[in-house]
């Protein structure tokens, strides 16, 4: 890597990365106060792919968004899998769950990737099998502790969108995909935004202007702009300017984060058993994680611009970004 990890750049985008994507648990749970959640979904993805093709087409040329036809069917479906599917999952779970609760099911992305890898007749090492083991456990405790039967619905829908979103970090290894991470995640955002906002209707979601709180439009405006921006260009310039090693701390560090803004902000609750099953899946992930990067070549052999977010080629398998 070109930068220094004493570099203070490194560490404001890497603070960036723990604190944004941490929060957008937050920002959907205000968001779906007075928006239906899958159409607050689309809007949020459909406005980021506008605002982000808008600055590659003014920086770099109408060129930049040239594609095959495979490419964009590739990230079209990826987007479908990762946004349609594993970011609107999450959404509608957050209707009867809390934050924290949310963003500790989703932590469990990483131990998904790792056992499709496994099916590929990838061989992880025997720590990563222990980290999966350890985590599904905590995963397993706080499906049955961590909230009431009542919610037990939300749960099973959140771990849906946990799968989806795992298969579609690991689907860009097999499939053809645009090469420019910018263009990749524009086409990515525009298709799962506009699945979501199919979607919201489908699903009997009616959007009423009058009735949307100025705290719901602050909270979709953050995470259009600060969520999907901000913390993707952070996430995107750290990959070419940090090592693996210290960026994939993101996977271990999101959860914790959302679980304390949602204590502070929206005054939720933690149970002891909440807390224990969450450290588990947290410890677990540390683990997969931390194998993972250190069984892997050293960073700078890897070429930045074969590396993306969300859908991975460069990342560690195990360590893709959450659906947030």
């Amino acid at each position: 890597m070109g930068t220094n990890t004493r570099d203070v750049r490194v560490w404001a985008a890497l603070a960036a990365v723990y604190v944004v994507w941490g929060s957008t648990y937050l920002g959907i749970m205000i968001t779906i106060e007075t928006i239906p959640p899958m159409l607050s979904g689309g809007l949020r993805f459909v406005a980021a792919a506008i605002i982000l093709g808008t600055v590659l087409v003014v920086r770099r040329g109408a060129g930049s968004l040239r594609m095959t036809r495979r490419e964009f069917l590739g990230a079209g479906l990826v987007g479908l899998l990762l946004l349609t599917g594993g970011n609107g999952m999450v959404a509608l779970a957050e209707q009867h769950i809390s934050s924290g609760l949310a963003s500790l099911l989703v932590a469990s992305v990483p131990l998904w990737l790792v056992i499709f890898r496994m099916m590929a007749r990838d061989r992880p090492r025997l720590l990563t099998l222990a980290g999966v083991l350890i985590g599904f456990c905590g995963v397993a405790g706080l499906s049955l502790t961590g909230a009431p039967s009542s919610s037990a619905v939300s749960i099973v829908i959140i771990l849906a969108g946990s799968l989806s979103w795992s298969i579609g970090s690991f689907l860009p290894t097999v499939i053809s995909m645009p090469k420019d991470p910018f263009v990749a995640s524009t086409v990515e955002m525009a298709v799962g935004g506009a699945g979501l906002l199919v979607a919201g209707p489908a699903f009997g979601e009616r959007l009423h202007l009058s009735t949307i709180s100025g705290s719901s439009w602050l909270a979709l405006l953050y995470l259009v702009l600060i969520g999907s921006l901000v913390g993707f260009t952070s996430y995107v310039w750290l990959l070419g300017n940090a090592p693996i090693s210290l960026v994939s701390t993101y996977a271990y560090v999101n959860p914790v984060v959302a679980v304390i803004l949602g204590v502070v902000v929206l005054s939720e609750r933690v149970t002891t058993q909440m807390f224990a099953a969450g450290l588990v899946i947290v410890l677990g992930v540390a683990l997969v994680v931390s194998t993972e990067r250190n069984g892997r070549r050293p960073a700078t052999e890897e070429p930045a611009e074969d590396v993306r977010p969300g859908p991975s080629r460069g990342l560690p398998p195990a360590a893709d970004v959450t659906p947030s």
